[in-house]
């Protein structure tokens, strides 16, 4: 369960990052802040915010296949 919460939340996060491109985070004004240059308070806590889900969602992947190689 807390593999498909996490995998959830990891795609939402990727999402909300601001690309090259644009992308669905200029959808929630993330275009006007693009223009003042420089990464805000807030891109670097979605930063890690983003980067601490990841791990724990490795950290699941991992014992999930540990738990299924030593099941008897």
């Amino acid at each position: 369960m807390l593999l498909v919460i996490t995998s959830l939340l990891l795609i939402l996060l990727v999402l909300l990052h601001k690309g090259r491109g644009g992308g669905l985070s200029d959808m929630f004004g993330g275009g006007v802040s693009s223009s003042l240059g420089g990464s805000s308070v807030a891109e670097r806590n979605l930063d890690r915010f983003t980067v601490g889900i990841g791990v724990i969602w490795f950290a699941c992947v991992i014992a999930l296949g540990l738990l299924l190689a030593y099941q008897n």
